[in-house]
């Protein structure tokens, strides 16, 4: 109940990043040559990334992958690697490419750091009401599954990388969200609160 009274107070605050987002139907068995040569060094040929600072797709959400393409193709989204890597792609490919890494099983991650986690469950769980950070699991759910088309998936995500994106919105070097609302939020977090949350959500299964 409380993290669906969370979640209808967000709406009100907030457009969801991907409240419109695109037709996600595409075919996995046509993206396994462009998984295989472009996308498997970075992120397994199985999306299980094994590189702390490369994410995670398997299990992702479609719309979430897609979108997050198609920023980075259009330049709305800026990684010199990753705008490279999507300039030739169609949105076709980009379909197909969301579709394969969706139908993929994440493996369980494992959370390094037991205390940091513990501080960063409380936020993630409660949030800070002294700061005005609402609870993550209002969007990305109790186990960090997210929202099919809302919000993305967090759960076994590498702790390094979540801290990343979390840093790139609170410096706004990251923001693609649509309603802003991970650029307020992530503002309203000190540096160790990120570190935590990250390191809870890497835990998550």
């Amino acid at each position: 109940m409380k993290n669906t009274l969370m979640f209808a107070l967000l709406a009100t605050l907030f457009t969801s990043p991907f409240s419109h987002a695109e037709d996600a139907n595409g075919d996995p068995a046509k993206a396994q040559q462009l998984v295989a040569n472009v996308c498997s060094a970075c992120h397994g040929a199985d999306g299980n990334s094994t590189q702390p600072d490369k994410p995670t797709l398997a299990g992702q959400g479609k719309e979430y992958i897609i979108k997050q393409l198609t920023d980075f193709k259009s330049g709305k989204r800026v990684n010199a690697i990753m705008n490279g890597m999507t300039a030739s792609l169609t949105p076709d490919d980009i379909k197909n490419l969301a579709a394969y890494f969706s139908e993929q099983i994440p493996k369980p991650g494992i959370a390094k750091d037991p205390v940091l986690a513990a501080a960063g469950e409380k936020i993630y769980k409660g949030g800070d009401a002294g700061s005005g950070v609402p609870a993550c699991a209002a969007c990305h759910g109790p186990t960090g599954a997210g929202i099919p088309a809302q919000f993305p998936r967090l759960a076994g995500q590498h702790s390094e990388y979540v801290y990343a994106q979390l840093n790139n919105f609170r410096l706004l070097q990251r923001t693609n969200d649509g309603g802003k609302m991970m650029e307020t939020i992530s503002q309203r977090l000190t540096d160790q609160q990120m570190k935590a949350v990250a390191e809870y959500v890497s835990g998550l299964q």
